[in-house]
């Protein structure tokens, strides 16, 4: 998000010396204030982009995110890029409820005369706080995409090394560095804004308004931290490392494709999954173009215009509202499970994904093992029957008679077929006469064991 007080209250935040002026003499100015700014100076287009499409876009961009989380988090989803981009999603989360709150309600009173009292009493009180947390989301934003990024380069471009770079507690400890990083570099905004009153010039009410403390007002501390620092630290570098990794991902899948044929399923998922994040990595540059160029423009010339930051600002919650869009429509496995937990009648019900689910190519293959095991064992049973009639030391009567009657080979023992029991017979004889019958027909325990 963009620094600048003409989202806050309209006042520049960056031209400290003239609104110190307009708090002592009014003199100049032909018409009423509020909180030193003309009413209604913006009020339209501030309106129609924070007012209306900030907040639309917020509220998809809530329940999108939501969604994204869910479905990342299942059980069979997880795996350490899902872990990272469910870290993602998260600070797009915050990012977009604290668009919404500094950004999006308050441009609603300027043209319509709604939420004064959000406008000038809740909102000054509690901007000094969200201004930070929306810095620490930003920064926290940036470095998990170019995590994300990082991460598909090492398993697309690098494969061997994929195994032991790119797992689940390298994800969380790389999750837990971005947010402690951004924490600590955006500590001293919340020392930056400090609020004043006045009295109303409409409803004679006091009312609160921002102002630049002293140490955003010192020059050096803007210079250095607020122009220079941001521009590397949330721009230059990250852009150019996302552009390094992406152009390498994009020649890797552009090289899988022509030899498509010779990928392992597991390669050919790995392309899609990078061909997908490589769509994640373009609209994020794409949505940071302009606040890019508003920065650019404040750090080397001076302030940028108001369109410009207003315009940047929306293109930033559209960027943190619209990974889904790209999840759905990329990701296989996330839209299957998607159509399955939102637009199933059974909620709960296994599913392909579902981790008691078996795939069409394990059930072949269970299903033949099975197949193949009863086999062996039947022809076992034959082939040792046939051998002991022609040795003729088959001593039981009975089983020739079972033999004739089913056409089956008569059972080696209770592990196979189990025959029934008289009521007569307590469970301490049947296991004698077993044990017998077995010994008989020449098979023991470890026999019975083998063949299982």
């Amino acid at each position: 998000m963009e620094t600048s007080y003409e989202l806050f209250n309209g006042t520049s935040y960056y031209d400290a010396g003239q609104l110190s002026e307009n708090l002592s003499d009014n003199d100049n100015v032909g018409g009423p204030l509020e909180c030193k700014q003309e009413i209604n100076s913006d009020g339209l287009f501030n309106f129609i982009i924070c007012g209306v499409l900030v907040n639309l876009i917020g509220v998809f961009g809530i329940f999108g995110n939501a969604i994204s989380m869910i479905i990342l988090s299942r059980p069979q989803m997880k795996s350490s890029i899902n872990y990272l981009l469910i870290g993602l999603a998260r600070c797009d989360t915050m990012l977009i409820v604290i668009s919404m709150l500094i950004y999006g309600l308050p441009a609603i009173y300027p043209y319509t005369g709604l939420l004064f009292d959000y406008k000038f009493i809740v909102y000054p009180k509690i901007v000094r706080f969200l201004y930070p947390l929306s810095c620490i989301a930003q920064i926290a934003t940036v470095y998990l995409t170019l995590t994300v990024t990082l991460e598909r380069y090492i398993a697309v471009c690098h494969p061997l090394k994929a195994r032991s770079f790119c797992t689940y507690g390298r994800a969380q400890l790389a999750v837990l560095i971005i947010v402690v990083f951004s924490l600590i570099y955006n500590l001293p905004k919340f020392w930056e804004i400090v609020t004043y009153t006045e009295v109303h010039w409409k409803y004679n009410v006091t009312v609160y308004c921002l102002y630049p403390a002293e140490l955003r007002r010192n020059d050096l501390y803007v210079t250095l931290y607020v122009h220079w620092m941001y521009f590397f630290i949330c721009y230059l570098f990250p852009f150019l490392a996302l552009v390094v990794f992406n152009a390498a991902i994009y020649l890797r899948v552009r090289k899988a494709n022509r030899d498509l044929q010779q990928l392992s399923r597991h390669q050919r998922r790995e392309i899609g999954l990078a061909t997908m994040l490589l769509c994640v990595v373009i609209v994020f540059l794409i949505c940071n173009i302009l606040p890019l160029a508003s920065n650019i423009h404040e750090t080397f010339l001076n302030d940028p215009p108001l369109w410009l930051v207003q315009t940047g600002n929306l293109l930033v919650t559209i960027n943190s509202s619209i990974n889904f869009i790209i999840y759905v429509i990329f990701g296989r496995k996330f839209k299957r499970i998607f159509l399955k937990l939102f637009c199933s009648s059974k909620l709960f019900g296994p599913g392909r994904d579902s981790p008691e689910f078996q795939t069409y190519d394990e059930s072949i293959v269970t299903n033949t093992t099975n197949i193949e095991l009863r086999n062996s064992i039947r022809h076992y049973h034959l082939n040792r029957s046939s051998t002991i009639g022609r040795n003729n030391n088959i001593s039981n009567g009975s089983t020739r008679q079972s033999m004739k009657a089913s056409g089956r080979p008569g059972s080696p023992g209770p592990c196979v077929y189990y025959p029934a029991t008289s009521p007569a017979t307590s469970p301490s004889q049947i296991s004698r006469t077993s044990s017998t019958r077995n010994n008989q027909n020449g098979w023991s325990k470890k026999d019975i064991d083998s063949v299982l």
